[in-house]
């Protein structure tokens, strides 16, 4: 008996025990390190290669050197998926269950120690893909700094998509509960949907989480369009962290829904 069971009796463990646990599980596997350092790296390489292509000094810098939040938010959403999905391929979900029974507390404690760790992940690339991507910019074009109008706030956000969007993978994650078909579904949510979508509708592509992290949070100089032109018009950047926290919101709780309901 560890020293942790000698302190708790059996189902009756708090929200921090249950955290502690999960942040235990979650850091011991060696695919969640590899997974984050390929998130980090790849968005770090895309600010940087597209800095180093930037020609244009009255566009949007900093939305040059966050180019790579986007495809990194893939990464992100399934290792979300596979924070949950995991313990049902592995089993370990009934041993997990047998010692906190409370499963919206165990979701719960899986949302708030995954969507800590992706927060300070997603803030960490975020920063240095702006630092790094800016730093590399030639042909006479001064580096954005983080006192310029909006430029704060857009690093500050990209970071914050990889919490959100990390959560409704999570989110996925306890509705399918299969790891594959869960990946497939957020892969096909997030990133493919939109791009089917924006082809047709841009009045709903705008609501779309990419589109979002893409044009509203990590702009400093929104995209305007005619409503006749071939473009999105995109939400404000406060709305459309509000949108995405409502997707992440609507995913837990129907997964939270679900979990207390079914079988292990």
């Amino acid at each position: 008996m560890t020293a942790l069971d000698a302190r708790v009796p059996a189902g009756r463990y708090g929200f921090a025990t249950v955290a502690r646990m999960e942040w235990i599980k979650l850091r011991s596997l060696r695919s969640t390190w590899w997974t984050l350092v390929i998130t980090v790296a790849g968005a770090i390489a895309i600010g940087v290669t597209v800095g180093i292509n930037t020609r244009n000094a009255n566009g949007d810098l900093t939305n040059n050197a966050l180019a790579g939040i986007i495809p990194a938010l893939l990464l992100t959403s399934v290792l979300g998926v596979l924070t949950m999905t995991s313990e049902y391929s592995s089993g370990l979900i009934r041993s997990t269950l047998a010692a906190a029974p409370s499963r919206p507390r165990l979701l719960a404690a899986k949302a708030a120690v995954f969507g800590g760790m992706a927060l300070v992940v997603g803030e960490a690339a975020s920063f240095v893909s702006f630092f790094a991507g800016g730093a590399t910019l030639s042909h006479g074009i001064a580096a954005p700094t983080l006192g310029e109008p909006g430029v704060l706030r857009a690093v500050l956000l990209s970071g914050t998509s990889f919490c959100l969007v990390g959560l409704i993978g999570l989110g996925l994650g306890a509705i399918v509960r299969h790891s594959a078909a869960a990946g497939a579904v957020v892969v096909g949510a997030v990133y493919v949907a939109p791009a089917m979508i924006g082809g047709f509708s841009h009045s709903v592509a705008r609501y779309l989480p990419i589109f979002i992290v893409g044009n509203s949070l990590s702009t400093t100089k929104p995209q305007s369009c005619a409503a006749s032109a071939g473009c999105v018009q995109p939400l404000s950047a406060w709305a459309g962290l509000g949108v995405i926290a409502l997707y992440a919101a609507v995913a837990l709780g129907v997964g939270c829904w679900l979990f207390a309901r079914r079988d292990a």
